[in-house]
């Protein structure tokens, strides 16, 4: 067992060096970076090291797919009123003996109608339609007490107006629960690259590859579960020069770019990768949640303006065979997204 754990390891961080080495830039299809799922979502929008049979964990975290989850269906809707976007999933999971746990899910994302334009910005009123959407199977399977893994075969598929794409991908995972409440998953998401094109021309067909590390630490003498995670581990560097320049980085005399020292770039880099968030139990069936991502805040804030860019908030109610989650992202300083997920557990009605 030990062997094969350390095999499957190898493959994970393998798998993870080819993609780093054939990837140019951060990918397309960036929708498949994108959780829908309110717990996901309040608690940082990464794959959860958790193992309480919660089906929303699957599609970002195929290792957290467990007999636990047999027979569960979830539902999830974002709606963003400031846009006009709305993004919906839909999952339904089963587990076979001899096979393992499966999960299936659907993404569908709509970005609104957009309207047809000229060269000089002339609109004559006809729009089209701009959508994303994403099929996903997952696998999961516990080898021992303290291990499981998992991987996810997807298919994602672009509709920008006449012009189609589509390409295929996996997603593989490990996680190990440790003594004393920890448990620590790795990550290896998008692995995989566009297969076909028709009127619609992408510079990058890689998909948004990420190598994410995840731990959580439920605390003994709180009902607290605390939640860190290096994301992006493939590559360093997050800061950039920004052409509009809201930080005042440009002479306003000679153009000039004054580069931040190499501290502040350091410490930067570093924030934009790491994840921060805690579930906290209020009794068996109220949960309270919070994250932050300094990176959503380095790269969407107004250094004028004061603003909670980067905070994400929400609560989940557990009624009888229901779960209700809640979630609200402020990822820009425009509007919030409103994330809402109903879970059912069919096999208990």
């Amino acid at each position: 067992m030990k062997r094969f754990i350390y095999t499957f390891a190898a493959f994970l961080m393998s798998i993870a060096t080819l993609q780093v080495s054939a990837q140019v830039a951060n990918g397309t299809y960036r929708a498949l970076t994108d959780a829908n799922s309110a717990r996901v979502v309040a608690l940082g929008g990464l794959p959860l090291p958790v193992h309480d049979g919660d089906l929303q964990t699957a599609v970002f975290n195929p290792s957290a797919i467990s007999p636990e989850m047999n027979d569960q269906m979830s539902l999830s809707y974002v709606g963003d009123f400031n846009l006009g976007t709305n993004f919906g999933s839909v999952q339904y999971s089963h587990t076979f003996e001899k096979l393992g746990s499966f999960a299936a899910s659907v993404q569908y994302y709509n970005y609104g109608n957009m309207a047809y334009t000229s060269e000089s910005g002339y609109a004559d009123g006809s729009t089209f339609n701009v959508s994303d959407y994403a099929l996903t199977l997952g696998w999961g399977r516990e080898l021992t007490d303290k291990w499981s893994i998992g991987a996810n075969l997807k298919y994602a598929g672009l509709q920008y107006e006449v012009g189609r794409a589509g390409a295929i991908g996996v997603d593989v995972a490990a996680t190990y629960w440790a003594y004393s409440d920890w448990a620590v998953t790795l990550t290896a998401r998008n692995i995989g690259r566009q297969i076909f094109s028709k009127e619609l021309y992408l510079d990058n067909k890689w998909l948004p590859f990420s190598l994410d590390l995840m731990a959580s630490k439920k605390l003994n003498h709180l009902p607290l579960t605390i939640m860190m995670g290096y994301k992006d581990m493939q590559h360093w560097t997050k800061t950039y020069a920004d052409p509009l320049d809201l930080a005042g980085y440009y002479d306003p005399i000679t153009g000039e770019y004054n580069e931040p020292s190499k501290v502040s770039q350091f410490f930067t880099n570093l924030g934009c990768h790491l994840v921060f968030g805690g579930e906290l139990a209020l009794g068996k069936n109220l949960f309270l949640r919070a994250s932050y991502n300094y990176e959503t805040h380095y790269n969407m804030d107004v250094p004028q303006k004061r603003s909670l860019v980067g905070f994400s908030a929400g609560f989940g109610l557990k009624i009888k065979a229901f779960q209700i989650d809640y979630a609200r992202s402020r990822s820009n300083i425009v509007g919030s997204p409103n994330f809402l997920t109903i879970r059912v557990d069919l096999s208990k009605l």
